[in-house]
């Protein structure tokens, strides 16, 4: 008995533990309650991870009440600005039930770690802190040189090296994308006035809707196979012709393209096209859409403005009722007459949906799904025998594959943008821009 409690008191020393109640500890006097563990540095502290609300307009959250397990028991503390995750339906009360603090917004962005999905400014963030978000730097360089002047570490999720294997878990890209096209097509569905599937009735046989589907990325595939579940036909395009096989595995129509190529570059994204090819595309797409019940436009390209491939021309030739759903609104739109943020019907009679931030829309499971990528993707940075968050030039996720490796892109890095004062090395492509 004494030899039992013996060991119990050196783990004790090892691992801290959650405040515990009278009951509790009674409990545990026995050896019948296990507490949560959470592993401290040699100096007895653990880290900090800080979680301010998000401004106004993105109902998300960085991370939600169901990380806390993963994250307390790899040394962290964390610390939510109160009300960050209302709009998403976590509480107050959720997260410290789970562990973690309620504070005020000055506190959680005084931790040395910061979780977010928008930038949220460099007011308040200390020098040395490791800030993690969505900061789309190649449209927003002004984000890179605040942080670069105010010596703050900047994690950007976006730039993460999607082909890495180990990226897989950590890609908000994918994760966020994938939700957008299901809710596109969802909105597509509310907004058309008709029905989706083939019916057949006393009254008469329903036709099924047609549906096209511009470009077939992680969002253009989960949008088919979206639209194939309510019973619609389904075609759908691509610039990488790689794609046309994904098309046909989840039941589309794969429409190709003469003279067509797979303009997809070394980083997984589609490349920037020639404008006779973006209009021989466009003719040829927006012909098959003439007659379609419902498009979903997904093109999306890189760092750059969305590129148009609906003009005008095509709106004038869709039927009266079809509804165009552009998914990229917020970066220019894909629809020339797509309005950010608005719902509109041209004069013959087309329904434009240009909804800003699908993701938002389904804040709860988007934010449960970004947590999930941004806890991984913390945890994978602790030294675990110092207890500290550790950013390594060996690790391909920060700093992207090395040279000579199939996976090195150049002129490109991973999710480390800027670290003491300056722009990584290896994000020459970005430093081009900020400057």
């Amino acid at each position: 008995m004494v030899g039992r409690v013996g060991r119990f008191f050196l783990l004790a020393v090892r691992w801290s533990a959650y405040p515990l109640s009278v009951a509790s500890k009674s409990l545990l006097q026995v050896g019948k309650y296990v507490p949560a563990q959470r592993w401290v540095n040699s100096t007895g502290e653990s880290m900090k991870l800080g979680v301010p609300k998000e401004p106004e307009g993105e109902t998300r959250v960085g991370i939600v009440p169901s990380s806390m397990k993963k994250l307390t028991r790899a040394g962290f503390e964390v610390y939510v600005e109160a009300g960050a995750g209302l709009a998403a339906n976590y509480h107050d009360q959720d997260y410290t039930d789970a562990g973690a603090h309620v504070v005020a917004r000055e506190e959680a962005l005084a931790c040395e770690n910061i979780v977010c999905i928008r930038f949220p400014g460099v007011d308040g963030i200390g020098a040395g802190t490791n800030l993690a978000c969505v900061s789309d730097p190649f449209r927003h360089p002004d984000f890179v040189k605040a942080c670069v002047d105010a010596n703050i570490t900047l994690l950007s999720m976006d730039m993460i090296p999607r082909r890495l294997s180990r990226a897989q878990s950590m890609d908000v890209n994918s994760s966020q994308d994938n939700l957008s096209g299901y809710k596109a097509v969802l909105l597509g569905a509310a907004h058309v006035p008709k029905g989706i599937p083939m019916m057949t009735t006393s009254a008469g046989t329903i036709r099924p809707a047609k549906v096209v589907i511009m470009g077939s990325g992680v969002a253009g595939l989960q949008a088919l196979a979206t639209a194939k579940r309510l019973g619609a036909i389904v075609f759908a395009s691509d610039v990488r012709k790689s794609a046309a096989e994904q098309i046909e595995s989840v039941g589309g129509r794969f429409i190709e393209v003469d003279g067509m190529d797979d303009f997809e570059d070394e980083s997984g994204y589609a490349k920037p096209l020639t404008p006779e090819f973006i209009q021989k595309v466009n003719d040829t797409v927006c012909g098959v859409a003439s007659d379609a019940d419902i498009i979903v436009t997904t093109a999306r390209i890189f760092g750059r403005p969305a590129p148009i491939t609906v003009p005008s021309s095509a709106v004038e030739n869709f039927k009266s009722g079809a509804v165009v759903v552009d998914m990229n609104a917020d970066v220019g739109g894909n629809c020339e007459d797509t309005v950010q943020g608005e719902v509109i019907t041209t004069k013959n009679g087309v329904i434009i949906v240009g909804t800003s931030n699908l993701p938002g829309t389904l804040a709860n499971t988007a934010s449960m799904l970004y947590s999930n990528n941004l806890t991984t993707f913390f945890t994978s940075l602790v030294n675990k025998e110092e207890g500290n968050v550790e950013i390594s030039e060996d690790d391909d996720i920060l700093v992207g594959a090395p040279e000579g490796s199939d996976f090195y892109v150049n002129g490109m890095g991973g999710v480390l943008i800027c670290k003491d004062g300056a722009i990584h090395p290896k994000q020459t492509r970005l430093a081009g821009v900020v400057e």
